[in-house]
């Protein structure tokens, strides 16, 4: 619950570029087990993706107090005026505001198996350094956020453009001779972890609407690939 309700911006003022959320593995595998803190298991739930939990850092903390405290583990708004300390109108306008966010952010609706189908064909496009592949299976307005938190080397800022996000994929593939890609489940959608020397280098998450990947989440920070080992 903390580190869903903890302040966003005090974690960035301390971040190295970009930053992204744990990538989470699929809870099903062994080792990998959910915890018995609510929220442990509400980020591990499928409609919990990596868009989601973008959207949530995203919010001020007011704003994401109320939505999860409301929205997810149902608490009557004048309980949680007494946490926040303001009105029950004002919590309740918090999670509306909250909600938009969420509703503004959240992508068409694609079945499962169409976004394994896409990310399947970028890993084999990524494997074969085949730049003309990438860039149809990219929306031409995808943009790509790489988190290496100043322990990694990652883009400094979002990569923006299909084109240039191909590119970019092509090039860390031709610097990285024996990259393994394995398909994964991350945060409960179909993902891709890169592997070299079996040490786990990144996990990608995407977003995938009308058969094209729109978003590239690629965490490269050591610190949050630890649950990946092993």
């Amino acid at each position: 619950m903390r580190a869903l309700l903890g302040s966003a911006r005090a974690r960035r003022e301390r971040y190295v570029g970009a930053w992204l959320p744990d990538p989470l593995p699929d809870h099903t595998e062994p080792g990998h087990g959910p915890g018995t803190d609510p929220a442990d298991q509400m980020v591990l739930d499928e409609s919990v993706s990596m868009a989601f939990l973008v959207v949530l850092e995203s919010m001020t903390p007011a704003e994401r107090v109320a939505f999860v405290l409301h929205d997810v583990f149902r608490y009557p708004f004048a309980e949680i005026a007494g946490i926040l300390r303001r009105t029950p109108a004002a919590c309740k306008q918090l999670a509306a505001s909250a909600r938009r966010r969420v509703r503004y952010a959240r992508a068409p609706a694609t079945a499962a198996a169409v976004r394994a189908d896409v990310v399947r064909q970028v890993k084999e496009a990524w494997e074969a350094k085949d730049i003309a592949a990438l860039v149809d299976l990219l929306d031409p307005a995808a943009v790509m956020t790489a988190d290496g938190g100043g322990n990694a080397d990652a883009a400094p800022r979002p990569i923006e453009g299909g084109a240039r996000i191909a590119r970019y994929m092509a090039a860390v593939a031709e610097k990285a001779p024996g990259l393994e890609l394995l398909e994964r489940s991350v945060n409960g959608a179909p993902g891709l972890v890169a592997r070299r020397s079996g040490a786990v280098l990144t996990v990608a998450a995407f977003e995938v609407a009308e058969g094209r990947v729109t978003r590239v989440w690629a965490v490269r920070n050591p610190e949050k690939l630890r649950p990946w080992i092993g």
